[in-house]
C-alpha cells in the first residue's frame, strides 16, 4: 500500500547524522536523526535530511541507504561557530525552500532543534506544508538549571511552538515543560520516545568487554559517555569518584563541545590532577556509535549527572546493555530511570550523593544484578521501528488536516 506521505523533509541545520557523536556539536541528536530517519525510510517514506555544509570535502548529496538522503546546504562558512548560526538561518531556509520546490515531492517537514524550527517555520508558510518539531533542548528549561540562553532563542522557540502542527516530546516531563514554559497546546504535543538499536546494545560479558577495551578486568568501573560541556556534568562524575574506594575507576568517552567545551575539558583534567585521580580516570575519544556497547557492557555503573536532559539516550543504551544507571533526577531521566528498579536517581548536584548511590550498587552484587536485569527488560520496550511507525501515522494524519496558523509569516529568527 502506497504511504500517504511519500517524502519527508528533515531539517537538521546545525548537526549531521553523518557526524561522529560525542564531539563538537554532535551528540544524542545526531543519533536520534540518523536512527529515526533510517527507520522511517525502511517503513517506506523517502527522507531528505537537510544539513548545513560543515566541511569543504562533503559531496552535495549523500545517499546513506535506500530512502535516506543527506543534502548539504551551502550557508555561511563551513567553520562557522555554533553561536553565529542564527545569522545564517535565513539563507539556509531560502536554499532548502528552493530545493523542496524544485523537487516537488515533499509532503511534510520535521525540524530538529530551534534553529531548524525557525527555518522550517518559514518553509511551512511559504509552501503550505505541515510542520513537526522536536526541540531536543529548550531554552527556558536550560535557564532553570543555570544555563541561560539568549532571549532571541526563547522568542523563536515560542513562535515555532505556537505554529507547529505537532510537537514531539521525548517524555511526559518534556511535554509538561512545553506546556508550563511555552503555553504549548497539549492537543498538539505527541509523546514519542526515541528507541535503541538492540542489535548492538544488548547485555554481554563484562570481563570480555573490559578485555576488548584494554581495561583492567578487576575493580569497580564507572562510565561517563557524552559531550564534555558543563551541562553534562563530567566534573560531578570526577568528584564523585574521589569519594569512592581507590579500586574504583572512571572511563570517560567523549570530546569537548560548545563555546565552553574546551575550557570545561581543561577544568576536568585539572580536577583529576588536583584530586589525585590521574591513575583512576581514563579518557577515551569519541567512539563510533555501535562501539559504545562494549563500554556500556564493561561498566558496573553508568553515570548521567546532567543538569537537564529531554530524554537521556545514554541512559537507555546503558540499560539496554544491562548496566545500571545513576542519573540526575531531571527531565526525561525521571521517566526513563525507574528509581530503585532499573537504576538510581539523584536529586542533587552534590558529588557525595552520586558516590553514595554508586556505592549502593557496587557494594551489593545482588542489587546490581537485579537492577541490570530489570533495566535490560525495560529497555527492550524502546525500539526505533516502533517510534518510526508512530511518526509515519502522525505525518499521514497531518497531511489530511488543516494547517495550524499563527499569522507570523514564518519569521522569528
Amino acid at each position: 500500500m502506497r504511504p500517504l506521505v511519500d517524502t519527508l523533509a528533515v531539517i537538521s541545520l546545525h548537526t549531521s547524522p553523518l557526524a561522529q557523536p560525542g564531539s563538537g556539536d554532535s551528540g544524542g541528536m545526531n543519533v536520534y536523526v540518523r536512527e529515526l530517519v533510517a527507520s522511517v525510510a525502511q517503513a517506506g517514506v523517502n527522507c531528505h535530511v537537510y544539513v548545513r555544509r560543515w566541511a569543504d570535502h562533503l559531496p552535495d548529496v549523500v545517499d546513506v541507504e535506500p530512502g535516506f538522503r543527506v543534502v548539504h546546504v551551502p550557508a555561511g562558512p563551513v567553520d562557522l561557530p555554533k553561536e553565529h548560526l542564527p545569522d545564517i538561518v535565513e539563507p539556509f531556509q531560502r536554499w532548502v525552500q528552493r530545493h523542496i520546490e524544485v523537487d516537488g515531492t515533499t509532503d511534510a517537514l520535521h525540524a530538529n532543534y530551534w534553529l531548524s524550527g525557525v527555518a522550517a517555520h518559514g518553509i511551512k508558510h511559504a509552501l503550505d506544508l505541515p510542520l513537526v518539531c522536536t526541540f531536543h533542548t529548550l531554552a527556558r528549561v536550560k535557564a532553570e538549571t543555570g544555563d541561560p540562553e539568549p532571549q532571541r532563542r526563547i522568542d523563536a522557540e515560542t513562535a515555532v511552538i505556537r505554529c507547529s502542527d505537532a510537537i514531539l516530546a521525548n517524555s511526559a516531563e518534556e511535554a509538561a515543560q512545553l506546556e508550563r514554559f511555552y503555553g504549548a497546546d497539549p492537543s498538539r504535543i505527541e509523546i514519542v520516545p526515541p528507541g535503541v538499536d538492540h542489535a548492538f546494545f544488548a547485555p554481554g560479558n563484562r570481563r570480555g568487554a573490559r578485555s576488548a577495551l584494554g581495561v583492567d578486568p578487576d575493580g569497580p568501573l564507572l562510565l561517563f559517555v557524552g559531550r564534555i560541556q558543563p551541562l553534562k556534568g563530567l566534573d560531578v562524575a570526577i568528584q564523585a569518584l574521589a569519594h569512592l574506594p581507590r579500586a574504583a575507576r572512571l572511563v570517560v568517552v567523549g570530546g569537548p563541545s560548545g563555546e565552553e567545551g574546551s575550557a570545561h575539558e581543561q577544568h576536568c583534567h585539572d580536577l583529576v590532577r588536583r584530586l589525585g585521580l590521574t591513575d583512576r580516570v581514563i579518557f577515551r575519544p569519541p567512539q563510533p556509535h555501535h562501539l559504545l556497547s562494549s563500554y556500556y557492557r564493561a561498566a558496573d555503573v553508568c553515570l548521567v549527572p546532567s543538569r537537564s536532559e529531554s530524554f537521556g539516550l545514554v541512559a537507555l543504551e546503558a540499560n539496554a546493555c544491562g548496566t545500571p544507571v545513576v542519573a540526575a533526577a531531571v527531565g526525561g531521566l525521571l521517566t526513563l530511570v525507574d528509581d530503585e528498579r532499573t537504576g538510581l536517581l539523584v536529586d542533587s548536584r552534590d558529588p557525595r550523593a552520586y558516590a553514595d548511590a554508586v556505592r549502593r550498587i557496587i557494594d551489593n552484587p545482588a542489587f546490581a544484578e537485579a537492577l541490570g536485569e530489570q533495566a535490560a527488560r525495560k529497555a527492550r520496550g524502546f525500539t526505533w521501528s516502533t517510534t518510526a511507525a508512530r511518526l509515519r501515522r502522525l505525518y499521514a494524519d497531518l497531511t489530511s488536516n488543516a494547517l495550524v496558523e499563527c499569522g507570523a509569516g514564518g519569521r522569528g529568527a
